[in-house]
């Protein structure tokens, strides 16, 4: 395995949660979604319809987010169990790729979970999502992911966003070299791309560019709120196209 730095095209990732974001990402040019739903919880595993929907419309990759529940990723067999079927119904469905993590009660990745996940994923690429931020030692974590075959980790250094962990993620990329993909995401900007190209081991990026839009209503209940934070009264979630010029002008730059 080459572990020296490469000069690569950055790929760019959007996690999507509604399926107009969704289309306006795929036609901007965005060369992969990672399908999710849930906003407000973080992401969680999307519907199927909508997965099919969206694979018969866009031309790019589309990674599926495998998560049961928000709250944590200490999840139960049973729960590991219901991971595995969906992994295998949107194996099935055309998925090409999925994005899950798995962590023990006292914060270390669960390697034997994760394990039996990747066996359900077959030959399709997997991502560690941001469980990795949240685990008890970082660095201990990052060999654990490397050993159950991920072939990314998506990280925020372990901080917030990306602009606090800025340092750390520039570290476990020089730690990680080719051995895995460390793809900075998290609140990400555009100026984090100079940055991060300098370790040399840049290759992919995820970004939301989102937005919210009002919605398109002539009469709101605004007394009542649907969910117990209220946070659907922000708007539809959707796609920033002007945020993602700025992200490619970035990536473009040398």
């Amino acid at each position: 395995m080459n572990l020296e730095p490469e000069t690569l095209n950055i790929l760019l990732e959007s996690p999507v949660f509604t399926t107009e974001a969704a289309l306006l990402a795929a036609d901007s040019g965005v060369d992969r979604l990672e399908l999710c739903s849930s906003f407000t919880a973080g992401g969680e595993t999307p519907g199927p319809g909508m997965f099919t929907f969206l694979k018969k419309k866009v031309g790019i990759p589309v990674f599926v987010m495998i998560r049961p529940r928000s709250c944590d990723f200490v999840y139960s067999s049973d729960e590991i169990e219901v991971m595995a079927e969906e992994i295998a119904q949107f194996d099935r469905l055309g998925a090409d790729g999925f994005v899950f993590g798995l962590l023990n009660p006292e914060g270390s990745v669960n390697t034997e979970g994760c394990g039996y996940l990747r066996k359900a994923a077959g030959n399709k690429p997997c991502t560690f999502h941001r469980a990795f931020d949240v685990s008890r030692n970082l660095e201990e974590s990052l060999g654990r992911i490397i050993s159950s075959g991920f072939q990314r980790i998506l990280t925020s250094g372990g901080k917030n966003s990306v602009d606090e962990g800025l340092a750390d993620i520039k570290r476990f990329m020089l730690v990680a070299k080719n051995h895995i993909i460390i793809m900075p995401g998290g609140g990400l900007k555009p100026h984090h791309i100079m940055e991060l190209r300098k370790t040399g081991y840049l290759k992919e990026v995820h970004a939301s560019c989102k937005k919210f839009r009002k919605p398109d209503l002539s009469f709101i209940r605004t007394d009542v709120q649907i969910s117990a934070n209220g946070k659907e009264t922000e708007g539809v979630v959707t796609f920033d196209t002007e945020i993602y010029r700025k992200f490619k002008a970035a990536i473009a730059s040398q």
